[in-house]
């Protein structure tokens, strides 16, 4: 049976997603900051982490945003293929959420029309980084991703021969992140994408970080490719903020899809230690 929903309601909920994450910090971010401090050896490094999660704490009180760079608005949509969407167009739907969240929210808007000539300001936060995905099923599934300048600056994508392998992930990985330093405001979530065709690849980077700090992935080759990376970075030193520590990385996800013998994409997009997101289901 197809199930009928309004478009109303997407631009709803993505309107409060968007509030919700640059207000609070997700609890399993939280108690990743809170693991770190316990880790953190370097002094310094553990004055900033408490600082961090001081900030956790005082802006969902306060209703501040936790950053001031609230970020490009990434949302991604999983639509049950027995929905039928009425009242008008879905990807205006999700921008007009985007409108609504940021403007109501008082976020901060960091959209430029025109990327390489005049960068005018769109002025509302549109449009959106919109991802639609079919899956089974009579449920929209959204997931909103306020990714900030800082981190995403550093994103990489290389097309690795297939000779350099696992070992030729590793290192390219942990060179981006040590390259990185402190420009994306560690520590940090890092998202690897592996396999696929170049776009692909960086989309599984990205739609990695939705994932909760500390689940590993399903797949048992990508879940021990993860704990390896992050013991790499962690010993990379360059901890909270670029100060130096232990900590760099709060965790790594790995994601991978079959890819054509002659390649092996590889992408790494890092999320700041104010690593928000949010989901609801309709």
């Amino acid at each position: 049976m197809v199930r009928e929903v309004d478009v109303s309601e997407v631009t709803r909920v993505v309107s409060t997603l968007f509030q919700e994450a640059c207000y609070r910090l997700p609890n399993d971010v939280v108690k990743a900051l809170e693991r770190a401090r316990e880790q953190e050896e370097s002094p310094i490094a553990r004055d900033i982490l408490d600082k961090l999660l001081e900030n956790a704490e005082v802006a969902p009180k306060e209703q501040i945003p936790l950053c001031q760079d609230t970020g490009l608005a990434v949302v991604w949509v999983e639509l049950g293929q027995d929905v039928h969407m009425v009242g008008g167009d879905l990807y205006a739907a999700v921008n007009e959420g985007v409108r609504h969240g940021y403007t109501e929210g008082y976020l901060r808007k960091s959209v430029v029309k025109r990327p390489f000539t005049a960068r005018e300001n769109t002025g509302d936060n549109t449009p959106a980084d919109v991802w639609f995905e079919i899956v089974p099923g009579d449920r929209i599934r959204i997931s909103v991703l306020p990714k900030g300048g800082g981190s995403e600056n550093m994103s990489r994508l290389n097309v690795l021969t297939p000779a350099m392998g696992r070992q030729g992930i590793i290192d390219y990985v942990t060179k981006a992140v040590d390259e990185a330093g402190g420009n994306p405001c560690p520590p940090l979530i890092v998202g690897v994408g592996i396999g696929g065709t170049a776009e692909k690849t960086m989309m599984l980077a990205k739609k990695s970080l939705l994932r909760p700090v500390g689940v590993r992935s399903s797949d048992p080759d990508n879940a021990a490719l993860e704990l390896e990376l992050l013991e790499n970075i962690n010993n990379l030193g360059v901890g909270a903020l670029g100060y130096g520590g232990t900590v760099t990385a709060l965790d790594v996800h790995v994601e991978s899809f079959p890819c054509h013998i002659a390649s092996l994409p590889v992408a790494v997009n890092l999320q700041c230690h104010s690593a928000r997101s949010g989901h609801a289901e309709i």
